[in-house]
């Protein structure tokens, strides 16, 4: 089933080519039309039983220009795949009930987005919650009887001094808006209501919701439909992570472990440590509590650990320590032995199985969330052990994977089965672009350096290409042998496509990820330049033709390379930080910024803040430049890409400013935006490319 599935005949058609070829060997490729017809698969619940996978099937719209997600179901054989929903909604979160025979999830039909459940055998319907706020995280209790969510509980707004009253009749302005809150507004969201998250429960057959935490603090660990909820093994209390220490605001990422008893809400705390303490999970047999933490010493990045304790929160211990690597989403087996997380190794993102010693085996790979070589995707673990992850590779944009650990068979090998094929009918007959790893090492000091190369569809290797350099952002972030429908597309306008994870990237150990600390942009120069080095010496690009581009921190660094040399053509820098004194006094993230990024105030270490700043090696900038930037960007802020384009344009070099409507940061929220993205950045390296011999 295809949603609206006609393409735009001819889009870009002359720009997409980069040089002429006979008809009969000009392959089809992707085009930025395309990405109205892509489809990802997102948040899989297998049933306790193993025999059936629900997943939200997510899709764009031409008609309205909008992203929805529908519910759809599949056996674990791969038969039976069909839609449980449809229509221009967003299903989100499905959560089976203990015995398999109902489904619970959030829905936005109606317009407000609520609480359903629905009979698996039937397929009636119930919409549990009616109010104004949007529920999130539902979980169910383990008799199956009530189900557990949060939602924001609103409080009055600020408002200073006796407001008048408009006369009867009377229009007037939108009143001024007060505020006494560090963090005001938020990327993705916007103006923040005034309220605190609070966990709730609600009889899983209809009734009243009923509030189970108090307190003007935000519950379930990340705020505003991020966090989670789970029970404990007897029903008797919501364990969650909440922010109810000093000053929550200020330190961003300190939360600790609490459990509330249903019936009273009386609250017990589990975890007291500055540090984030994250996604508590209970083992079936009620003894032991998985989560994630770490002692944050303020540094850039630290290891999310695998943590354990008894239900008493008594003997804390660490999980994962013989991995080198950040850990999340603790999975419990139903025998109550070992523990699934979700782990990023070297590009990669895998499930670990750990046993209570703290012993480890991969058991699930190349999870992804399909349109981007950005880490991400989600599991779901069955009675039996059999897992469902949603998978991407280089050449599968996304699909649910079923894997069968062999323990679970009894020491036989099953290989891993693809249970969906949502874009055969897309990518039928069009040529992707072939990803090849690369490692280089750095000329700064010799490190090794992951990276990936995309190859123009119909390469041929005696000939020469552009070269377009991607950067990621995070900082604390890596790329992967992920499908990625934007670098798809600038191969297929003709480039060969380099995407790197330089040092500070994560998935290498946390000194890795550290060598940037306090030292952002930085050294991270050379072990990007060093990789165009090694892929120009590969023969196939015309080193007169080189380009750069990165969005966030890859939008920094684009700035940083170009502030550096002049090798490149021409630079796209998508929603960069610019000023970091500007950054955190604006951004949403001020405080972890100032706490993790930075040794202090900025009025505290002004040198570190100016040495770091682009506006440091602007005045080297010689590079025609293309900033892009939605104008509802709250993480980087459009103040910081009108500093970087008045400052290039008051030197005389050339730039253009793009301002994206209604957009918050990444540019995704309209597809039609983001093929905005790929259409401006081939018209503005195209006006820019060099005859190649």
């Amino acid at each position: 089933m295809r949603h609206l599935r006609a393409l735009v005949a001819g889009l870009l058609t002359a720009s997409l080519a980069f040089a002429p070829r006979p008809a009969a060997a000009q392959p089809r490729t992707l085009t930025p039309g395309d990405l109205f017809d892509l489809e990802y698969v997102a948040e899989p619940a297998i049933s306790p039983d193993g025999e059936w996978i629900v997943y939200v099937r997510r899709w764009s719209d031409r008609a309205t220009d909008r992203r929805y997600g529908n519910l759809w179901i599949v056996r674990s054989d791969g038969t039976g795949h069909r839609p449980l929903t449809t229509g221009r909604t967003t299903e989100s979160a499905p959560v089976w009930s203990p015995d398999g025979s109902r489904l619970a999830f959030i829905s936005t039909r109606g317009g407000t987005p609520q609480l359903w459940v629905r009979w698996m055998d039937r397929g009636d319907e119930l919409p549990l919650t009616h109010g104004a706020e949007a529920p999130s995280a539902p979980a169910w209790s383990p008799d199956g009887r009530q189900l557990a969510f949060l939602q924001l509980v609103r409080t009055p707004p600020l408002v200073i001094g006796t407001p008048l009253t408009p006369p009867p009749g009377a229009t007037w302005a939108a009143p001024p808006k007060y505020t006494d809150r560090l963090v005001f507004r938020q990327d993705q969201i916007g103006e923040l209501p005034t309220g605190f998250v609070h966990a709730f429960v609600i009889p899983a057959d209809g009734g009243t919701p009923r509030q189970v935490t108090r307190g003007d603090y935000h519950h379930g660990g990340n705020v505003y439909g991020g966090g989670a909820v789970t029970w404990s093994a007897d029903g008797a209390e919501l364990l969650m992570a909440a922010r109810r220490g000093d000053n929550p605001e200020w330190n961003a990422r300190e939360t600790d472990l609490f459990a509330f008893t249903v019936a009273s809400g009386e609250v017990r705390r589990l975890t007291q440590r500055f540090g984030p303490d994250q996604s508590p999970a209970v083992s079936p047999d009620g003894r032991w509590i998985a989560y994630t933490s770490f002692d944050d010493r303020k540094q850039g990045y630290q290891n999310t650990q695998l943590h354990l304790m008894a239900r008493d929160g008594s003997g804390m211990r660490v999980l994962s320590a013989r991995l080198d690597r950040s850990v999340s989403a603790p999975v419990w087996s139903s025998d109550s032995r070992t523990i699934y997380a979700q782990v990023d190794d070297e590009g990669n993102t895998k499930v670990a199985r750990f046993s209570l010693d703290g012993a480890f085996e991969y058991v699930a790979r190349n999870l992804g969330n399909g349109n981007s070589a950005y880490s991400g995707g989600s599991f779901s673990v069955a009675r039996d052990g059999r897992l469902v992850v949603t998978a991407s590779t280089p050449a599968m944009p996304s699909e649910l994977v079923l894997v069968t650990p062999g323990t679970v068979r009894g020491g036989k090998t099953v290989p891993p089965r693809t249970l969906t094929a949502i874009n055969d009918d897309v990518l039928n007959g069009k040529t992707l672009g072939a990803v090849e790893e690369i490692w280089y090492t750095s000329a700064k000091d010799g490190r090794r350096v992951q990276g990936w190369i995309i190859k123009p569809p119909g390469f041929a290797p005696d000939r020469k290409y552009p070269l377009m350099l991607e950067i990621h952002g995070g900082p604390f972030a890596n790329y992967g042998d992920r499908f990625d429908e934007e670098k798809q597309l600038m191969a297929a306008a003709g480039y060969v496509v380099l995407y790197t994870n330089p040092r500070g990237s994560t998935s290498y150990g946390e000194e890795f990820g550290n060598l940037i600390h306090h030292a952002y942009p930085g050294d991270d120069f050379d072990d990007l330049n060093s990789g165009v080095d090694a892929v120009v010496a590969k023969g196939y690009v015309d080193a007169n033709n080189l380009f750069v581009t990165g969005g966030s921190g890859g939008g920094v660094l684009t700035a940083w390379m170009i502030g550096r040399t002049n090798r490149f053509r021409a630079a796209l820098a998508f929603y960069p930080v610019i000023n970091w004194e500007s950054f955190v006094l604006t951004a949403d993230m001020s405080s972890m910024a100032v706490n993790n990024w930075f040794p202090g105030f900025p009025w505290d270490h002004p040198e570190n803040y100016a040495k770091r700043s682009l506006l440091s090696v602007v005045k080297q900038v010689r590079t025609p430049t293309l900033i892009m930037t939605g104008e509802e960007d709250f993480r980087t802020p459009m103040s910081e890409s009108e500093q970087y384009y008045k400052a290039l344009k008051m030197q005389g070099v050339e730039t253009v400013l793009v301002r994206v409507p209604d957009e918050p940061h990444g540019i995704r929220r309209y597809p039609s935006h983001e093929a905005a993205k790929i259409t401006t950045m081939v018209g503005w390296f195209a006006k820019h490319r060099a005859t190649v011999p």
